[in-house]
């Protein structure tokens, strides 16, 4: 008899970008909802993967159909619950399945402004950053996961950057005066786990007062540092929103170097208004966790690398 000399790891399977556009009419007025619903099931699956038997599985095209009549029999108040519905139905409704894991992604659109006011029904892609949510459901949990990506920042002024370790490969010169540019992702949790009946949080408040805290951060801190910039950010997300346990960044350093202008006799120094060559590639890639005393570290840490 041969003896197995494998046996099945962790594993999930689901239909992955979901691409649903929902108009919401109300009267003459219309609104938007555009996201990306990807879906990810775990369970009884043991048997699939050992003999190929689909007994205990709920096709990926199922799980595409769920996603789109969803959409339309429930609408889409946010991207938090429109995940929170999702997994739940998966999970309650098929015995086999365990867990059901649900990643949105939102794609902001605003009224077109017109010569009578904002256009009823006409809209523009809003380019500021993508709204993410991820929702997990194990029958009885709700981990909620909120976020961002794509939200680019930037300081013209109060940063610098010295004082570090210097070696015989380095090069870059001390800088008391420079741009600090950044690429925002942000993944934040929420406390609220949906088993000791109190009511979900307001996502879309939850959502657009994070962000606007963590642009307040970055607005007001003179940083000596990308990195003490993050923690500031994280720091004040946490201390403004009670709601949240945890937030990870990961922040790309998006260099800004002044030109050598002096071969042609010109100065090009910061105070006076210099000029800046933006390099896009390589970069400093800084990623930290900032957790509220006492809480666990549970957001992945590959959630918002690049």
């Amino acid at each position: 008899m041969t003896v197995p000399t494998t046996t099945l790891g962790q594993n999930q399977y689901g239909k992955a970008e979901n691409r649903v556009v929902k108009i919401t009419r109300d009267g003459a007025t219309h609104h938007i909802k555009d996201l990306n619903v990807s879906v990810a099931l775990s369970g009884d699956l043991d048997e699939v993967h050992y003999s190929g038997s689909n007994a205990n599985v709920l096709p990926t095209d199922t799980t595409k159909n769920t996603v789109f009549a969803f959409a339309k029999e429930q609408g889409v108040e946010s991207a938090e619950q429109f995940g929170l519905a999702l997994a739940r139905h998966f999970v309650d409704a098929t015995e086999p399945i365990r867990t059901a894991r649900i990643r949105v992604e939102e794609y902001a659109w605003e009224r077109i402004a017109t010569s009578g006011g904002e256009a009823s029904h006409s809209f523009v892609r809003r380019g500021q950053e993508t709204r993410t949510a991820q929702v997990t459901y194990d029958g009885s949990t709700v981990e909620v996961l909120g976020g961002l990506k794509g939200l680019t920042v930037l300081n013209s002024t109060d940063s610098e950057f010295w004082g570090y370790i210097k070696d015989e490969y380095t090069t870059l010169k001390e800088d008391y005066d420079r741009i600090l540019a950044t690429d925002v992702s942000a993944v934040w949790r929420h406390s609220w786990s949906g088993d000791d009946g109190t009511a979900a949080p307001d996502w879309n408040s939850s959502y657009e007062e994070t962000k606007a805290l963590m642009l307040r951060a970055f607005a007001e801190t003179y940083s000596l540092s990308l990195q003490q910039t993050l923690y500031t950010m994280g720091s004040q997300v946490l201390e403004g929103r009670p709601e949240l346990e945890e937030i990870r960044f990961s922040m790309p350093n998006k260099h800004h170097f002044r030109v050598d202008l002096e071969p042609f006799g010109i100065k090009n120094e910061a105070a006076d208004g210099a000029v800046y060559i933006a390099a896009d590639r390589p970069y400093g890639l800084i990623e930290a966790t900032v957790l509220r005393e006492g809480a666990e570290a549970r957001i992945p840490v590959d959630m918002t690398n690049l």
